[in-house]
C-alpha cells in the first residue's frame, strides 16, 4: 500500500522555461491557424462549419509543443479523424446518452493507442460528435472529414510553415 500511495507524490523535475521568442512563435502560429480556419468557415463556407472546440487544444500541441509525439502530423490528422468517426458511430448507435459519450471517449483512446496515432484533442472530437448538438449530428459521417479532417489539414499546413520560420524550431519531427 505504501508503494501504491507513494507513486501519487510524483517527482521533482526541473522545468524548462519558455523564452519570449518561443512564446511569440507559438502565438503567431495559434493565431494564424485559427484565423485561417475562422476565415474559411465564414467567407468560403458561409457558416461556422470548420470551427470545432478540439482545435483549440490542437493549437497548443502543434504550435506550443511541436516536438511532442502527440503534435506530429499523423497523430493530428489520423488520431482526430479516427476519434471523430468513433464518436459518430457511438452517437448513431446510442444517441447522445452518457453511455455513448463515455464510450466515444474511451474507444477513441483505445483506437488511437492501437493505431499509434494518439492525439489528445482527438478524444474531444469524439465527445463533440456525441454531445455537439444538432448542427454536428446533421453532419453525420461527414463530421470526421469536414470539419475535423479539413480543419486538421489547414492547421498542419500552417504549423509546418510557421514553425519552420524560427531557426530553433523544426516541424514535423516525423510524418
Amino acid at each position: 500500500m505504501k508503494t501504491y500511495l507513494g507513486k501519487m507524490r510524483g517527482q521533482r523535475i526541473k522545468r524548462a522555461r519558455v523564452g519570449w521568442q518561443d512564446a511569440l512563435w507559438s502565438w503567431i502560429g495559434a493565431f494564424t491557424g485559427m484565423a485561417v480556419i475562422c476565415w474559411l468557415s465564414s467567407a468560403w463556407l458561409s457558416q461556422q462549419l470548420l470551427i470545432v472546440g478540439s482545435f483549440g487544444a490542437t493549437s497548443v500541441l502543434i504550435y506550443a509543443a511541436p516536438e511532442s509525439p502527440f503534435a506530429q502530423p499523423s497523430h493530428v490528422l489520423f488520431g482526430s479523424m479516427l476519434s471523430a468517426s468513433i464518436g459518430v458511430a457511438c452517437y448513431q448507435l446510442l444517441g447522445a446518452s452518457p453511455l455513448s459519450m463515455s464510450l466515444a471517449v474511451s474507444l477513441s483512446v483505445l483506437g488511437m493507442q492501437l493505431t499509434h496515432t494518439v492525439h489528445p484533442p482527438g478524444a474531444a472530437a469524439a465527445l463533440i460528435a456525441v454531445a455537439g448538438g444538432g448542427s454536428i449530428h446533421q453532419l453525420g459521417w461527414w463530421y470526421p472529414l469536414l470539419p475535423i479532417g479539413a480543419g486538421s489539414v489547414v492547421m498542419l499546413v500552417i504549423a509546418i510553415l510557421v514553425n519552420n520560420l524560427a531557426r530553433h524550431r523544426r516541424y514535423p519531427r516525423y510524418w
